[in-house]
């Protein structure tokens, strides 16, 4: 390729990014529903080969969407409240954690640092912070009307588009193959990757009730949504209990909680997943976390969210076709490849 034709496309790449970020108030909103639609194509169509009518399929689907909707905003909402109103007791139990601690490291004459906690653990700028999540969290649900409405039209749409393909091309055979090769890779990793976080969320959930940690529910709630992107989201995921452990329970229980969340994700992520999913529609590490920083530029918090499924779409896209497999396997871990790229 020669250097015009190198600049030309990345100048549109870059045109294209641009365009991307800059409608990302509508885009956003309608690839996380373009996902959620793919998720709940499958019972859709199940139910349709079942001999369900269409639009009675449509309507359950829709009424355990909103079902599931309903529980999550209430376990999110009401813990979110008791949150922050249960604020400076925690406030008070985290200084008090750490003045035990630094006490321990005076027994033995360690000069630890001398912090002044009080003035940087100040109540007041939590009980904002959490407060400004929390208003967050609102402007989300008053989004999710606008997001169903479309998950609505998408599957309305799903059901005929087939026919308008087959109308479109002359000879669409070889054509629609391939397409539904791309949406059932697509729509094979959305699933059991939902349904590997929904694992996840709820092993979670039932080890910090057992070692006692306040909420959770919510905690394995926001496993479930950042199993989503794989090594970054566990952590970030296992901050926010641990450190609700250490303050309610204290240390002993907090590296109990700490260990659990290695052990879960390692076996889940080492053993299960890959077994589950296949190699092939893995990433590399590194290629995870560039695409959680670039679409997390062009799309912002819901951009970080679908990072992975994003990619991994795209990598799919670019193993349906000879010339650009290649690139599709530098997306891939090392070593790693999948039965057609012997095609």
């Amino acid at each position: 390729m020669k250097t015009k034709e190198i600049l030309i496309t990345l100048a549109a790449f870059i045109i294209v990014v641009a365009g991307l970020r800059a409608a990302r108030v509508i885009l956003a909103p309608t690839l996380l529903a373009a996902f959620i639609a793919i998720i709940c194509a499958s019972p859709l169509f199940w139910m349709q080969r079942k001999g369900l009518p269409t639009g009675l399929a449509l309507s359950i689907v829709v009424l355990v969407i909103l079902f599931l909707g309903f529980v999550i905003g209430m376990v999110v909402g009401s813990s979110a409240k008791e949150f922050v109103g249960n604020l400076p007791q925690y406030q008070e139990g985290l200084t008090a954690r750490i003045d035990q601690i630094m006490g321990w490291f005076g027994r033995f004459d360690f000069d630890a640092p001398t912090f002044s906690f009080k003035e940087f653990l100040d109540s007041g700028k939590a009980v904002n912070l959490a407060a400004k999540a929390v208003n967050h969290f609102g402007s989300i649900l008053a989004k999710s009307f606008l997001i169903l409405m479309i998950v609505v039209f998408m599957l309305l749409e799903a059901v005929g588009f087939p026919a308008k393909l087959s109308a479109i091309w002359g000879s669409p055979e070889r054509s629609l193959l391939r397409l539904n090769e791309f949406f059932s890779d697509v729509k094979h990793y959305l699933v059991l990757k939902t349904f590997i976080s929904l694992i996840t969320g709820a092993l979670v959930s039932m080890i910090l009730t057992i070692i006692g940690v306040d909420y959770p529910l919510l905690w394995g709630l926001l496993a479930f949504v950042l199993n989503y992107i794989p090594n970054i989201g566990s952590i970030i995921a296992a901050v926010p209990s641990v450190t609700l452990a250490f303050i309610q329970l204290g240390l002993g229980q907090a590296g109990l909680a700490a260990l659990s969340y290695l052990l879960l994700n390692m076996m889940i992520g080492n053993f299960i997943e890959p077994r589950v999913m296949g190699r092939g529609l893995g990433l590399s590490t590194l290629v995870v976390f560039l695409s959680l920083l670039f679409w997390g530029f062009v799309l912002g918090p819901v951009g970080m969210f679908l990072s992975v499924p994003l990619t991994i779409t795209a990598k799919i896209a670019l193993e349906s076709k000879d010339e650009t497999r290649w690139m599709a396997l530098l997306l891939g871990p090392e070593g790693t490849f999948r039965p057609e790229d012997e095609r």
